[in-house]
């Protein structure tokens, strides 16, 4: 396949996470969608080093991997305790984090 398959592809899925992080006001599509992006990015990465013959590209990637995966675990204890004490959950008026 070529890389520009690739690269829409990717600029599509990535177009899809930003409407769901857009739109939507549960917390959980959210994550969903911020995960969705870096997927996409991580695509677009793995597509340019494996089109430029670079393992650069790839490293990266897991460096990204890493990073997200810390996030959605902090994400999901935030959401988890906002939620035990609220018991809704609506981005609109997550104001409990403020001082």
């Amino acid at each position: 396949m070529p890389l520009s398959a690739y690269l829409i592809m990717s600029a599509v899925l990535f177009t899809i996470g930003v409407c769901g992080v857009l739109i939507r006001r549960n917390p959980l599509i959210i994550f969903m969608s911020i995960e969705l992006m870096l997927n996409a990015v991580n695509l677009s990465f793995v597509a340019l080093s494996s089109f430029l013959d670079s393992a650069d590209g790839q490293m990266f990637v897991f460096l990204v991997l890493t990073v997200a995966a810390a996030e959605v675990v902090v994400g999901l204890a935030l959401i988890v305790s906002i939620f035990r004490t609220r018991r809704a959950i609506d981005v609109d008026d997550m104001n409990v984090l403020r001082g």
